[in-house]
């Protein structure tokens, strides 16, 4: 180690969880970490060898070390988690979400209004929340008001200004929405039953209030109040058909957090549904983006404090895909079975749609943060020292053996470059030999960008298994180019990818970009060969008929071609028009084949 004072910062670190902070030379925070062992945890960033960049580059500008010792590991990740938020360090990971939730608020009243706000004050009263969409509120604040009858008016409904006479009913009493506390028709304490239920739906508790309202209805029923007794009825159906919208889970799965990770090279996507009596009452995805090797395990830590923080939850038990670190405060469960299986795999589901609207969106908006996703992503699935920002794809065509020709196509960031495409009529080999001509073409295009100054690809793939991958190793090596290009092999059959020098295989997931872009390359290189392939055989046979008239040879043919522009045109063509090209002989014997056939 280079500064002798950060070795004996790092000699003197406690073996305790805490928090440590990493400055510069001119005393800006790089980055905030948090540790159960501090002594451990930072000093694996100056022993372990970093592939990553980012964190080789971090490593070299810290200059001062200042940790902070918490007595929890809980403590640590809250303690993380504000300081970053306050700090905003260069190297650590962002946590892209700066809106500001919708809530539901019982005003602190003697007869409580119940409505939707974005500012929270503390005044007495309760809210609700945050709830990650408008949409859920609104569906909330309209089953509410089906159910119960609330005022909506500001009114100071104190008993002595009741007593006065100071108010009047409104149109919500003629209407039936409201059932005028304001002139003493309400009792408080029948108001406050209906703001107690109120409170057990929100917080996703819908057992309360059906018995409540059947007991009513069974009353009302009995003594022969059948119109108020159908009100009730429909205030039921209302409840339970919003109830069997939310409930999805097992209803004795309650007050549980429910979280998942989808990640990829730039950022990680971690969904977190809430459930309460059964019912999911939250469901919300927060996006992050990573700045050094942070692990599915930190981010996941990481975003689970941050979101229990914001949205205020107290669940003692959460269920998660792998095991975090958290403390002994909350229950951390890996389900593996049943209906608390299924509900992870949900969550998982929820935060692989978003990825996928986040790269729609991200495509449409800011096209180069996509391509350099999509690049990083190919270059740490396929193992390459660069970024594939330019690829070749070879593919030979020689159908029953005649006319063999090879396609190259070019992608470039990812998309094809249909202008740097090229055809090959395959010169020096003899019959349809594959190997032999992937040999050739792979010479003859790197020959030439040598010979031109052009640039080389970054990666070449070959359509095709082992013995095509090697015939095309054998041109690189005559060109002196093994080792500056990355080159692979890929077979049709199981999609496997073969490398130079290894025999076993990469298999890709089946549904990775990285693949899907491989698989475009080849279908591409494919019908771009098979094409010219068909253009080449179809003037072949064409320009075989012509010269198979006795009397017409090569150089007819092509004055004629010139001329007609397809052996079509010349069948038809008028004697006058074929003698004034060829003469007369010609023209003459032309007009009999075509007459005779």
């Amino acid at each position: 180690m280079q500064n002798p004072t950060l070795d004996i910062q790092l000699q003197t670190l406690p073996h305790q969880p805490g928090v440590y902070q990493y400055f510069d030379a001119d005393g800006k925070l790089l980055y905030v970490g948090k540790a159960k062992d501090l002594k451990k945890r930072v000093s694996s960033y100056f022993t372990k060898q970093h592939d990553y960049g980012k964190t080789k580059v971090l490593v070299k500008k810290i200059d001062t070390i200042k940790h902070i010792v918490v007595d929890t590991e809980t403590d640590a990740l809250l303690l993380e988690n504000n300081l970053i938020k306050k700090h905003q360090p260069r190297y650590n990971v962002m946590l892209k979400d700066d809106k500001s939730y919708p809530w539901i608020c019982i005003k602190n009243e003697r007869f409580p209004r119940v409505f939707s706000t974005r500012r929270v004050f503390k005044d007495g009263s309760e809210y609700f929340g945050p709830y990650t969409s408008m949409k859920t509120v609104s569906t909330l604040l309209d089953l509410i008001k089906g159910l119960f009858q609330l005022r909506t008016c500001n009114y100071d409904l104190s008993d002595e200004k009741i007593e006065a006479g100071k108010y009047k009913v409104c149109l919500e009493y003629h209407l039936g929405n409201c059932k005028g506390p304001c002139e003493g028709h309400q009792t408080e304490a029948s108001y406050h039953n209906n703001v107690k239920a109120i409170r057990e739906i929100l917080k996703g508790n819908f057992k309360d209030s059906l018995s409540q309202f059947r007991t009513q209805m069974k009353q009302l029923a009995a003594g022969m109040q059948f119109e108020e007794a159908q009100k009730i009825k429909e205030k039921i159906d209302i409840l339970e058909n919003y109830q069997s919208k939310s409930t999805i889970v097992n209803p004795k799965i309650s007050n549980v957090d429910v979280f998942s990770i989808i990640s990829d090279e730039s950022y990680g996507y971690v969904n977190f549904l809430q459930l309460s009596f059964g019912s999911i009452i939250r469901s919300h995805t927060l996006e992050i983006k990573k700045k050094l090797e942070e692990t599915d395990k930190e981010l996941l830590e990481l975003a689970i404090t941050e979101i229990r923080q914001r949205f205020h939850s107290k669940s003692k038990e959460i269920y998660v895909p792998f095991k975090v670190s958290l403390g002994n405060e909350i229950k951390v469960t890996v389900p593996k079975l049943g209906d608390k299986k299924r509900i992870l795999e949900l969550s998982e589901r929820n935060a692989k749609y978003y990825r996928m609207e986040r790269f729609k969106q991200v495509k449409i908006i800011d096209p180069d943060r996509h391509t350099n996703r999509i690049m990083a992503q190919m270059k740490a699935d396929l193992r390459l020292k660069t970024e594939p920002r330019h690829i070749e794809c070879f593919d030979n065509s020689n159908i029953q053996g005649t006319n063999p020709v090879a396609a190259c196509v070019v992608f470039r960031n990812g998309k094809p470059s249909k202008k740097d495409y090229r055809h090959f009529n395959i010169k020096t080999v003899e019959g349809p030999d594959d190997f032999a001509s992937m040999e050739e073409v792979v010479y003859r295009r790197y020959k030439r960008l040598q010979e031109e100054g052009e640039p080389l690809p970054q990666l070449i793939i070959i359509d095709g298994g082992k013995g095509q991958l090697s015939s095309a190793l054998k041109s690189l090596d005559a060109l002196n180019l093994r080792g500056k290009i990355a080159i692979i092999g890929i077979a049709k059959r199981l999609e496997e990818l073969f490398y130079p020098d290894d025999p076993i295989p990469l298999y890709l997931d089946k549904k990775s970009e990285t693949l899907k872009i491989i698989q475009q390359l080849r279908n591409e290189a494919h019908r771009f060969g098979i094409e010219h392939h068909r253009n080449r055989r179809s003037k072949s046979a064409l320009t075989t008929e012509l010269e198979s008239i006795s009397g017409v040879g090569e150089q007819t043919v092509v004055t004629l071609m010139k001329k007609f522009k397809s052996v079509k045109r010349i069948s038809k063509a008028k004697f006058d028009d074929l003698e004034a090209v060829i003469g007369a002989a010609r023209a003459k014997k032309i007009i009999e084949y075509y007459q005779n056939k």
